[in-house]
């Protein structure tokens, strides 16, 4: 497939946002330039819009987009329990309708590549195939004496991992759920898991206050430094949340080289605290980067509303006007990802994979510069306005019409797991 976007503000790698024409043939952007004289198969006018590189979501539970609702409103540890509860019951059939769900949705708002963390991945992976999106996806590892999957959740990862490792859209790797769902050995293993297969891993870290006072009462020492002394830090780890770390903590990431998630939005409604350190992370070399959580916990899959939250948190806790600026959020959902996801992707220059998002919508309300197209995105925007994503060089969303996607059937599909979790939960 070959697309010219024509006329856009691009937003760049040293955040000097410029008006050019940018070239996609095949899956790779071909050409960036003032002017593009070519032929193409799609030419998409982008004048007074943004042409941002992908959104990439680098925490959330795609197949859980169809419990949306249902687990609101509950102190963190009910949270849990009613989700573990969930969980025992579903049926591949609701992964797999849950995941194209939110695929869909992420699809409609900008986002070209998600990190996931669940069971039965071989079935997100499944639905994220069929739609063509880009996916690093983690199965989830707990303790044997804990989980609700069948069999042993250390072998269902590494045969999920073998089975799909070298697919093109689709990354397997390894997610031990946290640390207090898994034991010093499974957490170990899944490192060691990562290492064979040379993948990046994933965890909850450090999400609320009980993790914490739980770890340090069984092995005084905090998570980060319980962890470090495992050997579980590297350079391949993401990890999600990381709310309640200490400065020595946020050294021994940084020294680590870890990259962590911020999901401020899920952080808020889950009531575990609003407040990463995102500044002193930064200061100490750790990778930020920016995730949804799932719907069941932020409601939304939508990375524009976590971004300007991001930074807004920021300002208001520390009353500094001047912190966290879009350049930076704008880094966290594009650029960042990829220094652990290791694709050259999440910027605009020739050679790099074809994962884009053009937004207009609202913006054409606003008047648009090069000088302010970072932060009319960040803080005007919202996944709503997305006109055009594109990922892998495909279009699969443009000015409301997805490309190979049912949605009246994933409507109704839906509704009918939608009612029978609802009487589960409440019967």
């Amino acid at each position: 497939m070959q697309i010219l976007l024509k006329d856009g503000i691009l937003l760049t790698a040293d955040h000097s946002p410029k008006k050019m024409d940018l070239f996609i043939d095949d899956n790779i952007i071909s050409q960036v330039s003032d002017r593009i004289r070519v032929e193409a198969e799609y030419v998409i006018n982008c004048e007074n819009k943004i042409v941002s590189p992908g959104f990439v979501n680098m925490h959330t539970h795609v197949s859980m987009t169809n419990m949306r609702t249902l687990l609101d409103d509950m102190t963190f540890s009910k949270f849990l329990d009613t989700g573990f509860k969930l969980d025992a019951v579903r049926t591949d059939e609701e992964l797999y309708y849950g995941s194209k769900l939110g695929i869909a949705e992420m699809v409609r708002k900008g986002t070209t590549t998600f990190l996931d963390m669940y069971y039965g991945e071989d079935i997100v992976a499944k639905a994220a195939e069929e739609v063509g999106m880009r996916s690093f996806l983690g199965w989830s590892i707990v303790n044997k004496n804990q989980t609700t999957q069948k069999g042993e959740p250390l072998k269902n990862a590494e045969n999920f991992i073998s089975r799909f490792k070298g697919h093109e859209l689709v990354t397997p790797l390894p997610a031990p759920h946290g640390i207090y769902s898994c034991d010093r050995d499974d957490l170990i293993a899944s490192r060691e898991l990562a290492d064979r297969y040379q993948v990046p891993y994933t965890i909850h870290l450090s999400e609320n206050r009980r993790e914490v006072y739980d770890i340090v009462k069984k092995e005084k020492k905090r998570p980060v430094e319980y962890l470090d002394a495992l050997g579980f830090l590297s350079d391949r780890l993401i990890a999600a949340h990381t709310i309640y770390v200490t400065l020595n903590e946020i050294k021994v990431l940084g020294r680590n080289g870890v990259t962590t998630v911020n999901n401020p939005v899920s952080n808020m409604k889950l009531a575990n605290g609003n407040f990463v350190p995102v500044i002193e992370m930064i200061q100490h070399g750790v990778n930020l980067t920016l995730g949804t959580d799932s719907a069941a916990t932020g409601n939304s899959l939508d990375m524009l509303e976590n971004a300007k939250l991001a930074s807004l948190l920021q300002k208001n806790y520390r009353e500094e006007g001047q912190a966290l600026p879009p350049s930076q959020v704008l880094d966290f959902m594009t650029k960042n990802p990829w220094k652990v996801l290791g694709k050259n992707s999440g910027v605009l220059k020739e050679g790099a994979l074809a994962d884009i998002t053009v937004i207009g919508g609202g913006v054409s309300q606003i008047p648009l510069r090069e000088g302010n197209a970072e932060r009319v995105l960040i803080y005007s925007s919202s996944g709503s306005d997305v006109e055009q994503t594109i990922v892998n060089g495909k279009l699969l969303y443009s000015q409301g019409k997805y490309l190979g996607l049912n949605l009246e059937e994933l409507r109704m599909k839906n509704e009918e797991i939608f009612d029978r979790y609802n009487s589960l939960i409440y019967s």
